[in-house]
């Protein structure tokens, strides 16, 4: 198992960094390398990243290959209004598919596929309360969702032509720091609308632990999917007391005033995230501990009170700023 290669793709992304440095502390990875387009979030020791563009396909084929990995983690997903609109995450989600499977399924040494997908592959919840499990059928009702399928559907090919394992990490809503979240957005906001006629839970997954979840799913080659889930679950108004913000609520055709509202506000509110509030989200993770060997640390609602915790940026006037600067120069 000692001096394994591992290739990380979208490594550039607050979450393929954090991975990244867990990595690089694991007794088992002998070499590590990362491609993306913007350079990793984090400061890291050992491995070795490329700043390519997933559509320079050839690129991206000449550095896979030559690396020759055996374990490739795929975080190359662009989830969308994150950090691009929902047809750029689209294209850019298929693009990355496309050239790290492809040119993956040509490197002789490959052994094992970690994929970072997403709960919302089940698709639409039936009632509040249902949590399905990795057997529940895949039926994505939400463009992520549907991206989320299609790059499993990807990637359980490349594992029919090739014969290697494939284990997919169905992450909840993933929230930290520095992750770029529409939800996080949107709760953050100083009014923040819910679905006054339903408000269902719905859980989230901290950084920190989705990133153990995706490199611990490396370490023990899972080869089936896995939900990955805060422990408890929360309902929208109830973020909202937490965070102290004002509740706005909508009840059924508001809401596409206040997504365009919230889009104006630079929180532009996917299908999904409607899906979530209007229909909840929770998965059952309870099979996380058993398949990977830890789980989430961090609840939801901790979760949700780290979110209103992050400092808000603080804009200094020019005028100020010219006149500290001088005040330290002298």
């Amino acid at each position: 198992m000692r001096g394994r290669r591992v290739l990380v793709s979208g490594m550039g992304s607050e979450l393929g960094s954090l991975v990244a440095t867990m990595l690089e502390a694991e007794p088992w990875v002998g070499s590590l390398e990362g491609v993306d387009v913007d350079p990793p979030r984090r400061r890291l020791r050992t491995a070795v990243f490329h700043r390519i563009e997933a559509h320079h396909r050839s690129q991206v084929v000449d550095v896979v290959t030559r690396f020759n990995p055996h374990v490739l983690i795929h975080i190359a997903v662009w989830e969308p209004d994150a950090r691009v609109d929902t047809a750029h995450a689209q294209i850019f989600t298929q693009e990355a598919a496309t050239s790290f499977l492809g040119a993956a399924a040509e490197c002789p040494a490959l052994e094992h596929i970690v994929l970072r997908s997403g709960a919302s592959i089940y698709g639409r919840a039936r009632g509040s309360l249902s949590r399905p499990d990795e057997s529940a059928p895949v039926n994505p009702t939400t463009e992520f969702g549907r991206m989320a399928a299609q790059l499993e559907a990807a990637a359980a090919d490349v594992s029919a032509r090739t014969g290697v394992s494939i284990g997919a990490v169905r992450l909840a809503p993933v929230l930290g720091p520095h992750v770029p979240s529409p939800l996080g957005r949107l709760l953050r906001l100083p009014a923040v609308p819910f679905s006054a006629l339903a408000d269902p839970p719905f859980a989230v997954v901290r950084d920190s632990d989705a990133a153990r979840a995706l490199v611990a799913a490396a370490r023990v080659g899972l080869a089936e999917p896995v939900n990955v889930v805060g422990p408890g679950a929360i309902t929208a108004w109830q973020a909202i007391l937490r965070g102290r913000r004002l509740p706005i609520p909508l009840f059924g055709p508001e809401w596409a005033i206040a997504r365009r509202l919230s889009h104006l506000l630079g929180a532009p509110v996917p299908d999904h995230v409607v899906e979530l509030l209007h229909r909840g989200r929770l998965v059952d993770g309870d099979r996380a501990k058993e398949l990977l060997g830890v789980a989430p640390q961090h609840c939801t609602s901790e979760v949700i009170d780290r979110l209103f915790e992050w400092p808000s940026v603080i804009r200094v006037a020019p005028a100020r700023a010219m006149v500290e600067q001088q005040g330290l120069a002298s």
